[in-house]
């Protein structure tokens, strides 16, 4: 067994897009499960890695996306998730957390070999990131409540597809392992 680190996918977000009125029930629904995700990964004092999407403001860095967000209509659904001091921040641009980011890279800096993925979109940016933690040979840990999805369907369908076709452990936030 190596060491885990706990990625937050996408969460420090405007919800200022299409689908985000389908999205935010969900996200309510998750952000309880997340909350007490991250304070047991801190507690445990494993890496908390927050991979979010510079919503194609290739000026940006962390600090400016979260004030970003925090302005928004929906930061109520951020505020309980932000970074402390401790955390680490990899901005990406497209669905999978690995995809052209330095993510690999940190994750073996840290010689972590397992990653719990929680965050959002279930059956969009969290499967793609399973897939690509799969195929670098990483453990993966999926916690279904602590994922927000658009489509229920689909989302059921991702969760699925992680556990059967890329060996992820998928489970409730509250038995999470690290």
């Amino acid at each position: 067994m190596g060491n885990s680190a706990l990625i937050v996918i996408d969460m420090i977000n405007t919800y200022d897009h299409p689908d985000a009125e389908l999205l935010v029930p969900s996200v309510r629904t998750a952000l309880p499960h997340l909350r007490r995700l991250i304070d047991r990964a801190r507690a445990e004092r494993v890496p908390v890695i927050y991979a979010n999407d510079n919503f194609g403001q290739w000026r940006s860095h962390h600090g400016e996306i979260i004030e970003t967000t925090l302005a928004g209509k929906n930061a109520e659904l951020v505020r309980p998730l932000l970074p402390d001091d401790d955390s680490l921040f990899v901005v990406k641009a497209r669905h999978s957390i690995f995809y052209e980011t330095p993510l690999s890279y940190l994750l073996s800096e840290l010689a972590a070999d397992h990653v719990v993925l929680c965050g959002q979109v279930t059956e969009q940016c969290v499967l793609y990131s399973a897939l690509d933690a799969h195929i670098r040979h990483l453990r993966v840990t999926v916690p279904r409540d602590a994922v927000a999805h658009i489509h229920g369907d689909l989302a059921e369908a991702a969760l699925r597809m992680m556990e059967r076709n890329m060996g992820a452990t998928v489970l409730d936030a509250d038995d999470v392992s690290f």
